[in-house]
């Protein structure tokens, strides 16, 4: 009887527990669903940062130029030693993530940055700044590389375009709101300032991710390709320098033919190791998928449009409207409200229709915006922004939630660090071109705006201003269109869209 009674009692246990295991499972699910949405939240605080920075200091420039008594040419250092930082070693990172795991990299990388800002923000003289600024680049290119990584495990497939949305629709509006803040800053405070915002931003994202982001996957077995790292360091320090440098050497000048030697032949170093090594920094597989591949190509093109409307339109503000630092970031706001809208629902949407479409039709609406930009004249009000601004936005929100998830879904699992990264890259490189491009054109159309300054020019000078910077738009909505016609090739081969 005993024995009957405590099988018995065994039994109902056992039958009580599995009565409650659905309202556990569906408490765990609960749990998970919110954790996600945390990771996402965390990661974003982290990595808006970025774009944040490459963009906020143009406006501040001229500040800490009159500050430190230096020139123009030589305070131009600080922003670009920032980008050329980011993009040598940003695929660096997401090998390294792949290895050791994301959130140790992720983490490094958000406290070094906190560290790196509070040091620039003090900074005694124009080298101390540009070292520090190199070192920060270093330490936010760890974050850069693997949030959208990080983003990609959280979620499921079905909710991934979503989830991508919301983090593209950040990086978008940190790019924008660099003005913004920095117009704020120069307005009201130090250009030191633009330093210090960062650091209580990255020690609470510090913290927050200690205890949400997951460990995630390591692969200890795998090895670090040492000669790659530095092959590919070289090859992209180098393309990007000459990218950036290159107008003030003159283009075939003996040093930028020296530089182009460099690049050619690193680069061909690079490439013909990393199909040679057992565990290559990039695995060149990845790019044998056409989505993915081509997903990246659209990606680089509309960042190097895009930036040609962070770069040239403060400039055409100041120079042709004479607006305020202020005044300038109120007015491209206008940029970042529509894609923090339009980011998610594209997301969302390509998630159950495909990402071709809207990719293309948010590129050429991109052009269109550009192309009208073209058309701005000395007379042209604040509306006549607004609304091409808007245009813009919309077109960039539409287009680059659909593309990241296309691209990263189509990533095998045990690269998506790297892939991260290679998005992240696409993106800085485009950012840099975008600038390189867009300044050639203006600079040689009118050559003096390297000496002019806002509201200097005579009206013979702004009439001949106003016609390089229409060459420049249109030359962006040229590249705008081939984005377009890039996205429609980022087809999976294995589903119809």
């Amino acid at each position: 009887m005993a024995g009957v009674g405590s099988k018995s009692l065994k039994h109902i246990n056992i039958s009580l527990k599995r009565k409650k295991m659905p309202d556990e499972t569906a408490k765990n699910s609960d749990n998970r669903k919110s954790s996600k949405w945390l990771i996402l939240v965390t990661v974003m605080l982290g990595v808006i940062m970025g774009p944040i920075d490459a963009s906020i200091v143009n406006v501040v420039l001229p500040s800490i130029a009159d500050d430190f008594r230096v020139d123009y040419a030589l305070a131009q250092w600080v922003p670009t030693i920032y980008l050329l930082a980011i993009c040598s070693f940003i695929l660096f990172y997401g090998r390294l993530g792949d290895i050791f795991g994301y959130k140790k990299v992720f983490l490094t990388g958000l406290i070094c940055f906190a560290i790196s800002s509070l040091i620039c923000g003090f900074s005694q003289n124009i080298w101390m700044l540009v070292f520090f600024r190199a070192l920060q680049g270093l330490m936010v290119a760890m974050q850069m590389a693997l949030g959208l990584a990080i983003v990609t495990e959280a979620f499921p497939q079905r909710e991934r375009g979503k989830a991508i949305g919301i983090y593209s629709s950040g990086i978008a509006v940190g790019l924008m709101m660099g003005p913004v803040l920095g117009g704020m800053i120069a307005h009201f405070l130090s250009w030191r300032f633009v330093f210090f915002i960062n650091v209580p931003i990255a020690f609470f994202a510090t913290l927050l991710g200690y205890g949400v982001i997951p460990e995630g996957k390591r692969n200890p077995e795998q090895r670090l390709d040492i000669t790659g790292a530095v092959l590919a360091f070289v090859f992209l320090f180098s393309m990007l320098l000459y990218a950036n440098r290159a107008k003030n050497w003159g283009w075939f000048s003996q040093v930028g033919v020296i530089m182009l030697v460099i690049i050619i032949l690193f680069g061909w170093l690079f490439f013909r190791t990393e199909r040679k090594s057992d565990h290559p920094m990039l695995d060149l597989s990845i790019f044998r998928s056409q989505r993915f591949s081509f997903a990246c190509l659209s990606s680089l093109l509309n960042f190097v449009a895009l930036n040609s409307i962070v770069f040239l339109t403060p400039w055409f503000l100041a120079d042709a409207l004479a607006f305020d630092p202020f005044r300038i970031g109120t007015t491209m706001m206008a940029f970042a409200f529509v894609t923090f809208f339009m980011g998610p629902i594209s997301g969302g949407l390509s998630d159950r229709i495909g990402s071709r479409g809207l990719g293309f039709t948010g590129m050429i609406i991109l052009s269109f915006g550009l192309f009208m930009f073209s058309r701005l004249t000395a007379d042209s009000k604040t509306i006549d922004m607004i609304w091409r601004l808007a245009v813009c936005g919309l077109g960039g929100g539409l287009f680059q939630s659909p593309m990241n998830s296309a691209a990263m879904g189509s990533a095998p699992e045990q690269f998506r660090g790297v892939a991260s990264s290679i998005l992240a890259m696409m993106r800085n490189v485009g950012m840099v071109f975008g600038i390189a491009i867009s300044g050639t054109i203006v600079y040689n159309i009118a050559p003096f705006t390297t000496q002019g300054h806002a509201g200097l020019f005579t009206s013979d000078q702004l009439e001949i201003f106003l016609d390089g910077l229409k060459w420049a738009f249109l030359a962006a909505s040229g590249i705008a269109i081939l984005s377009a016609i890039s996205a429609l090739f980022a087809r999976d081969e294995t589903q119809k869209e």
